[in-house]
């Protein structure tokens, strides 16, 4: 079959995609394995090898991003029903002072989105954003854009959160790195978009607490965990993550020292110890039952499951463009162009995104085209790492009206669809645009 035609093929199996996303709202864990049969029959794939693709790009992604994305979910959960997110934010508040409680908003989205997913973070936290509006007056954004940007920055950029880990996963990109570079990209992003944007849009837009939301001020005389003990908490997988990166660079192979941090900096042994540390200090020692921990566990398992299956289904997305031959060709087109990986990356992701609305779908999806262009290119190491910060930016700008968090948003902070546009989306868009001016100037260096 001729490299033109599995172009078209390749394409038309992204328009399929799009179209039963978008317009059918058939389901994207179903929408993916369709296409990815599809395209295989249609690329003259024999059937049993169609088959044997999908189970290799199932299996082969799951194996990994199962176990990090379940264990994340766990300590994620225990961090939520011990309420470290409102001790995290209520120190943070009380140490900047309220004069600077954007910025201490700002942080404490940023630490609580570790571990925590987005959507979960903000309902837990928005009481402190209503709070301090009420008591100063000035718009809810004003104290909400920080809060949000610093969860929305974290989720796109630092593992193991779901959409990092997905996308380093598909294109076997070690995590240190991509912590790393999203630290660096981070931080920016959640300073512009955050307090800096939020200062200005603040005077544009005047919000008030919704008649609808009833707003409870949060109990600050509850009994809560240490603020020491939750940042050490959410450290340990990092630390010991990057440490196994940082060793590899700096240490010969062989070397003990290189090897200990290998075994524990490996993902399934820091979140393994890190989910383990808040049973028990988050858990058992603070009154819950071994039952009752164990059905925390359980229950945040829920909302992982649809996750990790996506996320698979991305990953049989990208074997059967690879098996089919239709991977080799896409690659030698990209290559073809005068646009480097790590652009090419961004605008895959972004078309996706603005196309679909889903940040999962567009990481995942952008991450199966690019793969075989980084593979042509011999792209390998640190540089995958800033390939994963591309693509999750690429997934972050423009979110609109057909994205859960453009709702989230407009709903808890009584906005209109126009209001929303014009705060919501364009600190996406900031998040978005930073993220990957940052990781593009690296790249110069390194790429």
């Amino acid at each position: 079959m001729s490299g033109s035609t599995l172009i078209l093929i390749a394409v038309a199996g992204i328009f399929l995609l799009l179209f039963l996303v978008m317009r059918t709202k058939l389901h994207a864990f179903v929408s993916l394995l369709l296409v990815s049969l599809l395209v295989g029959v249609a690329a003259g794939m024999p059937l049993g090898d169609v088959i044997a693709s999908i189970q290799n790009g199932m299996g082969g992604t799951l194996g990994f991003v199962a176990v990090v994305v379940g264990l994340g979910a766990m300590f994620g959960k225990m961090l939520e029903v011990s309420g470290g997110a409102e001790r995290l934010a209520q120190t943070l508040v009380n140490k900047f002072g309220e004069d600077k409680a954007q910025w201490a908003l700002a942080l404490t989205g940023f630490i609580v989105a570790v571990p925590v997913f987005f959507d979960v973070g903000f309902i837990i936290l928005v009481p402190i954003v209503y709070g301090l509006a009420k008591k100063t007056g000035r718009s809810l954004l004003y104290y909400g854009i920080p809060l949000l940007a610093g969860l929305a920055v974290t989720h796109s950029f630092i593992p193991p959160t779901p959409g990092p880990i997905a996308v380093a996963n598909l294109i076997g990109a070690e995590l240190g790195w991509v912590i790393l570079f999203g630290v660096i990209a981070g931080i920016p992003a959640t300073i512009l978009a955050g307090p800096i944007f939020a200062k200005y849009i603040a005077k544009k837009i005047h919000v008030t607490i919704p008649d609808y939301m009833e707003f409870e001020e949060i109990d600050t005389s509850k009994e809560l965990p240490s603020f020491k003990m939750i940042v050490s908490l959410i450290s340990i997988p990092l630390v010991l993550i990057l440490a196994n990166t940082l060793s590899a660079v700096l240490l010969e192979e062989g070397n003990g020292i290189r090897t200990f941090f290998t075994f524990m900096g490996h993902p399934f042994v820091a979140l393994t110890l890190a989910t383990l540390l808040t049973f028990i200090f988050l858990g058992t020692r603070r009154g819950y039952t071994r039952d009752e921990v164990q059905e925390i566990a359980t229950k945040a398992l829920e909302p992982a499951g649809i996750i990790i299956l996506v996320t698979g289904a991305g990953g049989v997305f990208k074997q059967v463009l690879i098996d089919s031959g239709v991977g080799d060709v896409l690659g030698e087109m990209m290559a073809g162009s005068a646009l480097p990986a790590i652009v090419l990356a961004f605008l895959i992701a972004a078309v996706v995104r603005v196309a679909q609305g889903s940040a999962t779908v567009s990481m995942v999806t952008a991450a199966g085209l690019i793969t075989p262009l980084l593979e042509l290119q011999n792209i390998t190491g640190a540089a995958l790492g800033l390939i994963v910060i591309s693509i999750a930016s690429g997934a972050t700008v423009l979110s609109h009206v057909n994205d859960s968090g453009f709702w989230l948003v407009n709903r808890y902070f009584g906005l209109d669809v126009k209001d929303t546009l014009k705060s919501w989306t364009v600190m996406e868009t900031i998040i978005g645009l930073t993220g990957f001016a940052v990781v593009f100037l690296i790249s110069l260096f390194i790429i």
